[in-house]
């Protein structure tokens, strides 16, 4: 797996359907939490979760959303009622990324699919408005560099537009995440309003996000693969403000695995 914008307003969480979308909260401590929701640490002023939780109240909520492969558990939905819509290699298997195998890589070849695509991802943004998350971010947006040369990228920014403009309609902000070889063309083409990057600062693409985005991108490193101390890490000149450090798995508290520190 593998995409940030001013000044916190409180949204209370639960509230029916999206308020007046606050400023992106530029260097805002922030929490990852995918791996299971839990109350934010203190301090934290921006929490990742997923579409299927509620959002954290009193912080600046961003809902995730798998926009480019399936979600983990639905593979058998898919093949059974969405097969044309998925990615088959020459001999019918169905493409997955590596290291999600149960996610399966969608076919953005066509508008028509995309069409269909967005409109199944839509149904999403829109369930991330109405439980009062301030902004998404849509993952997978590199799954063409899994497809074989099936997909480009011109095909995922096509999608990504009609997402970015769902997540806009919706009075959401919209985030890339990840894939820093586009450059400026996520924020030029698709239209994105921030960025979340994994191990910008491993990988050395902190720059990319930043000639893109400016400070409104939120950086997530990891304990098991990071470049130096934790410190170390947090003392680099060139971090995102918004940097956070998290376990690879990004376990709840209750696990002794759990690690949380924002630099």
């Amino acid at each position: 797996m593998k995409p940030l914008l001013a000044v916190v307003l409180v949204l209370v969480a639960g509230c029916a359907g999206p308020a007046t979308t606050p400023s992106f909260p530029v260097g805002a401590a922030a929490d990852y939490q995918l791996g299971g929701a839990y109350p934010p640490p203190s301090g934290v002023r921006l929490v990742v979760r997923d579409a299927t939780a509620t959002p954290a109240p009193g912080v600046y909520n961003i809902c995730y959303v798998n926009g480019f492969q399936t979600q983990p558990g639905e593979r058998d939905l898919w093949l059974r009622e969405r097969r044309e819509l998925i990615l088959f290699d020459a001999n019918g298997n169905p493409v997955i990324d590596p290291n999600w195998p149960d996610e399966l890589i969608v076919d953005t070849s066509t508008a028509d699919k995309r069409a269909r695509l967005a409109g199944i991802v839509g149904e999403t943004v829109k369930t991330c408005a109405g439980k009062g998350f301030n902004a998404v971010e849509f993952d997978n947006l590199d799954s063409y560099s899994r497809s074989d040369g099936a997909l480009t990228a011109e095909d995922n920014l096509a999608l990504a537009t009609t997402l970015a403009a769902a997540a806009h309609d919706a009075g959401l902000l919209a985030g890339q995440k990840n894939s820093a070889e586009l450059g400026r063309r996520g924020a030029g083409e698709a239209r994105f309003d921030f960025a979340v990057a994994e191990e910008c600062l491993r990988f050395g693409e902190c720059a990319a996000y930043a000639q893109a985005y400016g400070d409104q991108v939120v950086d997530i490193e990891y304990t098991d693969d990071l470049p130096g101390p934790v410190d170390g890490v947090c003392a680099l000149p060139d971090r995102p403000k918004s940097t956070t450090i998290r376990d690879r798995k990004l376990v709840t508290p209750s696990s002794p695995d759990h690690f949380h520190r924002h630099c």
